[in-house]
């Protein structure tokens, strides 16, 4: 299997969220790409006796599932913070798409960040299902839990206390999701819209 490499973001200085916080976060993403490998290599080694070895590759190719969205979900995440902020386009089929979904567009802001505050560890996320043309918001336990099958992925938001807690306690998440929003480069979810609508 080819190799994952660590992806490297120009993040700029942001508004509610130190440098210090993103300079750790993007450490544990690093780690989960490096765990990534580890796995890899380790089934790929423990493969030459199935026989001895189906307990241990059973439960690594388990753990790979976590360790590959953990490290995938931060790609999305901080990509959002690349380049520098930009207001969302009111003349882009996604933000069309939103409002006619929800109404208006603040009627999905206040759904998604509403489903960002639910409560234990995970990921609030936007997803478009071409299948039926539907954006639903949802909440993602863990990394690897709770993804709903065939969706695409427009906008990730980190829930898990590892993404805030330098600059915010637990009982400040709500500033921390203000925070993603004052960063939120939009032209990115919109990308990822126009490819897949």
């Amino acid at each position: 299997m080819k190799k994952y490499e660590e992806k490297k973001f120009a993040i700029p200085s942001l508004v509610g969220l130190s440098e210090k916080q993103i300079a750790e976060h993007l450490k544990l993403y690093a780690g989960y790409v490096k765990h990534v490998n580890l796995i890899a290599e380790n089934v790929a080694e423990l493969s030459l006796n199935e026989e001895k070895n189906a307990y241990l590759i059973s439960e690594l190719r388990r753990r790979f599932a976590f360790e590959f969205d953990g490290m995938r979900m931060h790609e999305y995440y901080f990509e959002s913070f690349v380049g520098r902020k930009k207001e969302y386009d009111t003349s882009h089929a996604l933000f069309f798409a939103l409002k006619e979904q929800f109404g208006l567009f603040d009627n999905w802001l206040t759904h998604f960040k509403t489903v960002a505050t639910s409560r234990g560890i995970g990921w609030a996320i936007l997803a478009y299902d071409p299948q039926s043309g539907n954006l639903i918001n949802h909440y993602l336990g863990d990394h690897e839990l709770g993804h709903l099958a065939g969706l695409d992925i427009v906008i990730a938001l980190d829930m898990w206390e590892h993404a805030y807690m330098v600059d915010y306690t637990p009982g400040e998440k709500k500033q921390y999701i203000e925070a993603f929003f004052s960063n939120l480069n939009w032209t990115l979810p919109e990308k990822r819209f126009r490819k897949t609508a």
